[in-house]
């Protein structure tokens, strides 16, 4: 019987022309392809058959988290080889005699069958696009995951957002420094000082916000929509000492109530409010701070012309999620009323970020399995994989945007250079 490997090269032939860019070991142990291109596994006909039943990306995620797709060696890289090679050689759809060729190979290989099962993890979320109570199930399809499993991937600090890499080169300089530092910058951009008001929104597990009240002494509300997060930081405020700085409030962007903030944050939140909902969402941050308040938002963003994060990531990781060019987020926040200072882009530091977080899952896998299991592992193992590539190919960026609501006559009482948010004993 011919090797299922070279059947398989041969069914790839009618869509991809030129040699397959991967090496693959088929599930009889043969292989085909480049030997030194990534080595895929195909553990099994179910994984073609997932790829028959929901081709693309989904299908090809879908595979690989249930273990009927495997890869050698690491992921990331593979990833973005064989990513490289398939955009160079354009897939083309076969003709008619092509499709019945390739449809009699996929039957003799055995990717002909009825629909498998789904695997666990899948985001159902129902109701109108972004309501409250959908947005309060996509929120907590995500952070209510497990506040131990995040104790586990992050770092001390507890900040699952870009951090701030101020001395990569440095051995002894780790994640959690570089979050201080993320932090730090943030506080800095928003001048902020003791008994100083801060609206912290998504405020995850508080890593700004008692950041903000321990080392600025400022007055914080932290808002979030997880459950699980509300009451991570109300505990984790008062373990530190700053439980009478901060006012954590279990509640819906929409509905933050009153205002004279004199700061205003939103670290990669902003993501998850929606299109149609941005322009009420940059003008509440508007409404909430004084005149000459500031306001910094860490946010995700895509390429002018890149999707975004994908059917994989809407379906297993953030659903209802929405990215948008940065320069796109910019005119919404001016339309709303504030005046933009700066826009800083910390794209390489996510992907730095990124492989940090790879490698301590990595590294305490058996952990990751105990605490959440190994379907939900390898959904972490490929979302983390794409994430770092997004970044590093830049398909996806991410920016600090300062802003302030001026004053009715046009004041901002901004500094004359921004000298002091990166040398802070330096004058303004």
């Amino acid at each position: 019987m011919r090797p299922a490997a070279d059947r398989l090269a041969q069914l790839l032939g009618h869509f991809l022309p030129g040699p397959l860019p991967v090496r693959v070991r088929a599930w009889d142990g043969s292989e085909a392809g480049p030997t030194d291109a990534p080595l895929v596994v195909l553990r099994s006909p179910g994984a073609l058959r997932r790829l028959l039943w929901q081709p693309g990306e989904l299908g090809l995620a879908e595979a690989y988290v249930t273990g009927d797709l495997d890869v050698e060696g690491d992921l990331a890289a593979a990833l973005s080889r064989a990513g490289r090679n398939v955009r160079d050689r354009r897939p083309a759809r076969p003709g008619p005699a092509g499709m019945a060729a390739a449809a009699a190979l996929a039957v003799r290989v055995g990717a002909v069958g009825p629909p498998p099962k789904r695997p666990d993890g899948r985001a159902r979320l129902t109701g109108g696009l972004h309501s409250v109570p959908r947005d309060r199930a996509g929120i907590s399809h995500h952070y209510d995951l497990s506040n131990d499993f995040y104790a586990l991937l992050l770092d001390e600090t507890m900040a699952y957002s870009c951090a701030y890499w101020t001395r990569p080169d440095d051995p002894a300089y780790t994640l959690a420094d570089a979050q201080r530092d993320k932090l730090d910058l943030i506080c800095r951009k928003l001048n902020l000082g003791p008994g100083d008001r801060l609206l912290d929104v998504g405020c995850g597990w508080g890593s700004l916000t008692v950041h903000a009240a321990r080392e600025h002494e400022a007055r914080v509300t932290a808002v979030t929509l997880s459950r699980a997060q509300h009451e991570f930081v109300t505990e984790r405020a008062a373990r530190e000492g700053v439980g009478d700085l901060v006012d954590v409030q279990l509640r819906h962007w929409r509905d933050v109530d009153g205002g004279g903030y004199d700061a205003a944050t939103a670290v990669e939140m902003g993501e998850h409010v929606g299109d149609a909902e941005y322009p009420a969402f940059a003008t509440r941050l508007h409404d909430a701070l004084r005149p000459e308040g500031r306001l910094l938002v860490q946010q995700m963003s895509r390429g002018a012309h890149a999707p975004g994060g994908g059917a994989f990531i809407e379906t297993y990781i953030a659903p209802d999620m929405h990215m948008r060019p940065v320069g796109r987020s910019v005119d919404l926040l001016e339309a709303a009323g504030l005046e933009v200072r700066s826009v800083e882009s910390l794209r390489e530091h996510y992907t730095r970020t990124i492989d940090a977080w790879r490698s301590t899952l990595e590294q305490r896998w058996s952990e990751v399995e105990d605490l959440v299991g190994e379907t939900t592992g390898r959904v972490w193992r490929l979302y983390l994989a794409g994430a770092s590539l997004a970044f590093a190919e830049r398909r996806m960026g991410v920016d600090q945007i300062l802003a302030v609501r001026p004053a009715r006559e046009g004041g901002s009482a901004m500094p004359p250079t921004p000298a002091r948010w990166y040398h802070p004993m330096s004058p303004s």
